[in-house]
């Protein structure tokens, strides 16, 4: 099963443009993504620069709508994730207990949806989806 851990850092939505982490905050987390990729359980991990230096794009009336960051409205913004994969919902719990998180923030775990989690219907409507993420079928 696969889970995205979805870095949430309170404060990150009002944060300047070009904000990074410590050193010493980069070392902890190094030391604990280590540990995701030595367990065999790591597949992708990634931060994001804050949403001063994003943008979002909306379809109000199916018609694109851009909007550059920050976000005024925003109450919690990504800060960055990790994909792993995991026997279940309780181990990727276990692993996201384990982050050395600060007190601002908040891991949320959420499971990839899996083709075989749709109805027959869906799965056709999505022929060819797994070459496109370069996934084995």
């Amino acid at each position: 099963m696969r889970f995205m851990m979805l870095m949430i850092p309170k404060g990150y939505e009002s944060a300047a443009p070009g904000t990074l982490p410590s050193a010493e905050a980069v070392e902890a987390m190094m030391a604990y993504n280590r540990e995701l990729q030595q367990a065999g359980v790591l597949i992708a991990l990634d931060g994001l620069h804050p949403p001063s230096m994003g943008a979002r794009v909306s379809f109000a009336g199916g018609k694109p709508k851009i909007t550059d960051g920050p976000f005024p409205e925003a109450k919690e913004v990504l800060g960055g994730y990790w994909m792993i994969e995991v026997a279940s919902r309780e181990e990727a719990i276990a692993w996201a207990a384990r982050c050395p998180g600060s007190d601002n923030e908040v891991i949320e775990v959420r499971q990839v949806q899996e083709m075989e989690d749709f109805p027959a219907d869906v799965q056709r409507a999505a022929a060819g989806f797994e070459q496109l993420h370069n996934r084995a079928p």
